[in-house]
């Protein structure tokens, strides 16, 4: 007669992984892996945690240089209580300035109740009205002050439809809409606190930014599904998407003669390149990769995700078929998601290409003028970095489920002659 532990073997030949452990030493000692691995999980988020606080630590050593003297001003809330003069006139149109006084709400003058003038400006200045929150730039030089309407205080509303975009998200996403927004407070800790102190210390921005992507790639995957194989080729398939859209840029640049240099507020950059070691030549292809990463990510998943379910599904399916029907599927997606790039970046140049249409420029000065030539170039190598995507993502994808499948074939092989 056979003893238990060797009939349990037997029945795992026979049956191979759909077998059922029957034993209670069998289900002690699964519930002991099952330990030790989330042991290790939870051990390796620590370790990430703390390697994250470190570098953001390490980052943030920043000593900036004062590009602007703002000795004695300071930016302060307050309320307006009085209108002295007003500058609305009889048709409705408002020129000139108001002279106002403020209830200053914050800073040394707080409590203290100031003239101010507001200037009228589209993008300076208020139409103030009694009881209207403001921010009010404050100089004090001496015995003197001089108070100015900055700007309406719009805090409480940004702040307020930022909550309300997380609540949108958040019921109508259920759990996962919670880890996005988890997944976009991280991307924003990692670009104000991670790629914009690199930058001002002179790292590369174009490989800080690689490097950005890559983190926040990484983590988004182990946000979703852990480090299986789907997450490992969504993460590879990405990474190079955004690696080929920069590439793409700067072989473009080369040959039309546009650089980072060719920008509307150079004279900016190169103000701040004289006292700060901020490499400006590639802030522009730096911001190609940044804005191309969204819809290369999702493309990415896509397509490991589909790869992934197909095999599943049917196990028996050919490595080429395989990858023929990610190909497919992807050719879909990338139509979307190569208009959404396009369109996001004509609309955000909405109104210089109004205004060049007004202006009835002939097509050899509009397609030849530098800042036609950055638009095309942004939403073409983002658009491209997309297209690569697929190809990569799908190659990857496919290579690792059959690398996994070789070696759990091989692995009942050594227990079948083990036996």
């Amino acid at each position: 007669m056979l003893h238990p532990a060797e009939v349990d073997e037997e029945k795992k030949r026979r049956c191979g992984s759909l077998c059922i452990q029957e034993y209670p030493g069998d289900a002690k000692g699964r519930k002991k892996d099952m330990g030790k691995q989330k042991g290790r999980k939870i051990t390796a988020v620590i370790v990430a945690a703390i390697l994250f606080i470190a570098a953001l630590i390490y980052c943030n050593q920043v000593e900036k240089v004062e590009l602007v003297s703002t000795g004695g001003q300071s930016y302060e809330k307050a309320v307006v209580k009085e209108i002295i003069v007003d500058n609305l006139q009889e048709d409705g149109e408002r020129y000139g300035n108001q002279e106002v006084i403020l209830e200053i709400k914050t800073g040394p003058m707080a409590g203290r109740e100031m003239r101010a003038i507001s200037p009228n400006g589209t993008l300076f200045g208020a139409a103030c009205e009694v009881g209207m929150k403001v921010i009010a730039i404050v100089n004090v030089s001496e015995d003197t002050s001089l108070v100015t309407v900055y700007s309406q205080d719009r805090t409480a509303a940004i702040y307020g439809f930022v909550l309300f975009f997380a609540l949108v998200v958040c019921l109508v996403g259920g759990k996962k809409g919670a880890k996005a927004m988890i997944c976009l407070a991280f991307d924003g800790i990692a670009i104000f606190y991670i790629l914009f102190p690199l930058v001002y210390r002179g790292f590369s921005p174009v490989w800080v930014t690689v490097f950005i992507c890559v983190l926040a790639t990484l983590f988004m995957m182990m946000m979703i599904g852990g480090v299986t194989s789907k997450t490992v080729s969504a993460t590879v398939g990405t990474t190079c998407g955004v690696v080929a859209a920069g590439l793409s840029a700067l072989i473009f640049g080369h040959f039309a003669g546009i650089s980072g240099y060719n920008v509307s507020d150079i004279e900016t950059l190169n103000y701040i390149a004289q006292q700060t070691p901020i490499r400006i030549g590639e802030l522009l292809f730096s911001g190609i990769i940044l804005s191309a990463l969204g819809a290369v990510m999702d493309v990415g998943m896509s397509i490991s995700s589909t790869i992934q379910e197909l095999y599943e599904t049917n196990p028996s399916i050919g490595k080429k078929q395989l990858f023929l029907s990610g190909i497919h599927v992807g050719r879909d997606v990338m139509g979307t998601m190569v208009d959404t790039l396009i369109l996001a970046y004509a609309g955000g140049a909405l109104s210089t290409l109004v205004t060049n249409y007004a202006y009835d420029l002939s097509y050899n000065q509009l397609i030849n003028s530098y800042i036609v030539g950055v638009e095309i170039m942004q939403g073409v190598a983002g658009s491209l970095g997309i297209v690569l995507t697929v190809p990569i993502t799908a190659v990857v994808s496919v290579e690792l489920i059959y690398r996994r499948k070789k070696k759990k074939e091989k692995t009942k092989e050594l227990d079948a002659i083990a036996g």
